[in-house]
């Protein structure tokens, strides 16, 4: 069964038409001391019989603390991964003035084979970026969702 996820692209428009998105770092020991290609939209996983929207709005909140309000969200075109996940992912005009991080979270055995659990955040930090800036950060994998969001600029405005 492919693995499916769903996720939104918070984006604003800034006074000079410059478009930034919000990202999420992941959080644990794996991604401590890396910041290019390791940032992602809000996202998670879900099962073929869940709306995925109402994933997209759960995880965004689960990772963020923020809820999405906007009313008009505009889907985009999946995106499949190299493992075969595929992402699902809607944009939505939205704006956090401090983007407020509250991350649930997830234990793994730290440092390996010492036997002790830690607790990490699923993500440690959220940030805007302007979209080119975006593009560098964000997992490749997640790339031609931002790309998408050049395509529609006009509409995005218009939210």
């Amino acid at each position: 069964m492919k693995k499916l996820s769903a996720g939104i692209v918070a984006v604003r428009v800034t006074s000079s038409d410059y478009i930034e998105v919000l990202l999420v770092h992941p959080g644990g020991p794996f991604y401590r001391n890396k910041d290019l290609g390791v940032w992602s939209v809000p996202k998670g996983e879900y099962d073929e019989n869940e709306d995925p929207l109402e994933v997209a709005k759960r995880e965004f909140w689960e990772e963020t603390g923020n809820n999405i309000t906007a009313n008009e969200l505009i889907a985009l075109d999946p995106v499949k991964l190299k493992s075969g996940k595929v992402i699902k992912a809607w944009a939505a005009r939205q704006d956090f003035e401090t983007p407020y991080l509250q991350s649930n979270t997830f234990e793994i055995e730290w440092p390996p084979r010492s036997g002790r659990k830690q607790i990490f955040p699923e993500a440690d930090t959220a940030a805007w970026f302007e979209l080119e800036d975006a593009k560098q950060k964000i997992h490749p994998g997640q790339l031609p969702l931002l790309l998408q969001l050049e395509t529609i600029r006009a509409a995005l405005a218009n939210l």
